[in-house]
Parts: C-alpha cells; structure tokens; sequence
C-alpha cells in the first residue's frame, strides 16, 4: 500500500538515455524524497515506462501545479504522463448480477479498508444481492436489462454513474455486453473478471462444460473493457489445478475462488495507480 502523504508519477516515453536521472532530479531539485520507484524497457515497442512514488512533506509546490513545473521535462523526453495523489480516493461503482461472490470479496475488502475508494453504489439487473449492499449500507439500484431495452437501461445506468460522479467501474460478475457508446465513457476505467476458458467453452455455462471436458486447470482474467469483446488489456490472470476427483460443485467454487481472488487484486493495482496500458 502507498503512503498516505505521497504523490505517485506514471510515465511513458520512446526509449532513450537520462529518462530516470531526470525524473529523479526534477523530484530532489524540488525537494522530494523518493520512496518507490519501479521502471520497464519494453524493446518491441520501443517503450520506457517508470513509476514514481515520492514523499509530499516538505515538496516545493502542490500535486496540482505539477504540470507547470513538469512540462518542459515532459516534452524533452516526449513523455505521456499522469500524476496522483497516494491518499486520493475515486468514487467506484459495482455492476453485478446473479452471482454475488466478487462482490462480497470486495464489499468486505473496503470495509476492512484494503480498497481505498469510495463505493456510492451498486447497480444490478437481478435482485439477488440486494440484501448483501444493504448490509454494506451502499444503495442498490436494480436496472432491468431485456434485450429489446439494452440502450434504455445503459442511459439509466449511465446517468447515476455521472451523477454520483463515478470514475471507476467494476464488473463483478456483470453478465451483460456493454455497447461501444457505454464503453467510451470509461476508457481503462472499466475492469471485468471472466473465466480463462475464453475461447474454448463460451456461453452461459462454462464450468459445466470444462466438466465434461475433464479440464484440469481453473482460471481467470481480469482486464480493462473495450469494444473488442473480452479482448482488453489484461491485468491480472491467476489459476488453479483440479483433478478427476472434483465434481461440478467443486470446479465451480473453486473457479468462483480464483474470479474473486483474480479481481480484487486487479482492482487494488488500479486504484494504487500501478497499472499503465499499451498497445493491448
């Protein structure tokens, strides 16, 4: 977990010479002390990307003005960037809808405080996790989804996510397609969790059918939404072994385990700005 009173500093730039002595140097010049600092070469695309996480106490200006000092650094390593504050905490909505295990996984973790967000709401087009937000006392919106009203229950949707001004949605299990124009709200704020069955065993019954396929190992994939139908960047992938003692019961709960697992790391990685996309 980062500090509470530190800023974090993402970058990506052509690959060259000098890009972490500057970062580095532009940081000590205005008075930051440096408290993580992690950074990849990625030869094929020709990338640099660095994150940098540095101390606020006693820094020469404010997280906000960071850009009128940083800029003329920026430009001399043609550097795409974005800065954020440790403590800062997004406002993040839950889609969920029959299954409720990632959304009790994440539900407890953010009363235990392990997610640093704010969760103003969880929308749903079944009621069967009502009782689980009013637990949590987070307010539950249940929007139907008939086939012939996909773009009538998007607009709904979309007008409590823009009013609670929402900036990070997840999909627990969420088992509606979202349309390209929903999507273009959210570009890389929009995280999904899905079996690693993809393409294999597609449908509303997955586990059922790896069953009868004698799989042997469980997966799952997180990743950001885009257009491309469960083709985004990937987060965070994770599996686990069963054997031919396991019956149906058991690949579905185990499966349901490694989704829930898988997902709330994917989701703490966002919010602790550790996550940079490109290409795919």
């Amino acid at each position: 977990m980062s500090h509470k009173n530190s800023a974090i500093l993402l970058t990506q730039c052509p690959e060259q010479k000098g890009v972490v002595a500057a970062v580095a140097n532009f940081i000590y010049k205005h008075n930051g002390n440096i408290l993580h600092a992690d950074d990849h070469q990625d030869p094929e695309f020709g990338l640099f990307m660095m994150r940098v996480e540095w101390e606020l106490e006693g820094f020469d200006f404010a997280v906000d003005e960071f850009g009128a000092h940083f800029t003329p650094v920026a430009q001399k390593f043609k550097m795409q960037w974005r800065v954020a504050r440790s403590g800062y905490r997004p406002r993040m909505a839950i889609l969920v809808s029959k299954s409720g295990h990632c959304l009790a996984d994440l539900l407890y973790s953010h009363h235990m405080g392990e997610l640093q967000c704010e969760i103003p709401l969880i929308i749903s087009n079944h009621p069967n996790t009502r009782r689980l937000a009013e637990f949590y006392q987070i307010p539950f919106h249940e929007i139907l989804h008939a086939k012939d009203h996909r773009e009538k229950a998007e607009n709904t949707a979309l007008e409590l996510l823009q009013r609670e001004k929402i900036e990070l949605i997840v999909l627990a299990r969420y088992m509606q397609i979202l349309s390209k124009e929903f999507v273009g709200h959210y570009p890389n704020r929009i995280i999904n969790i899905h079996h690693s069955f993809l393409p294999a065993f597609t449908g509303a019954k997955p586990y059922h059918r790896s069953y009868e396929r004698g799989v042997k190992l469980l997966g799952a994939t997180s990743h950001y939404v885009t257009e491309a139908l469960d083709e985004g960047p990937i987060i965070e992938q994770d599996f686990i072994r069963v054997s031919h003692r396991d019956h149906l019961e058991d690949l579905v709960r185990k499966g349901g385990d490694v989704e829930r697992i898988v997902l709330s790391r994917a989701v703490r990685w966002h919010l602790e700005n550790r996550v940079q996309v490109y290409g795919n």
